[in-house]
């Protein structure tokens, strides 16, 4: 997950950031990156449109679960989790 991350990052300054923020948000979407927002080569922030967010978000959302985290350790534990054991539990 995180070398897929580091390859949808593209960058970009602030002033080009001000001057079109709904080009780059727009932009974003349609290539499935985000922007982290630099001033002086320094990182500032980062530009990730909506649906990768909310996509982010659901990810921490059921990492914070004791229950999903206590199945994952037994999944890598076992040798095989079948696909509607793990369906039914993400539900």
């Amino acid at each position: 997950m995180i070398q897929q991350l580091i390859n949808d990052e593209k960058f970009t300054n602030i002033q080009k950031a001000q001057a079109g923020l709904t080009r780059l948000l727009a932009n974003a979407e349609k290539s499935s990156s985000f922007y982290t927002v630099l001033k002086n080569d320094k990182p500032l922030g980062t530009l990730v449109p909506r649906k990768m967010w909310e996509s982010l978000l659901e990810d921490l959302e059921a990492l914070s679960s004791p229950y999903y985290r206590a199945f994952i350790a037994q999944s890598r534990k076992s040798k095989r989790v079948s696909a509607d054991r793990v369906r039914n539990l993400a539900k």
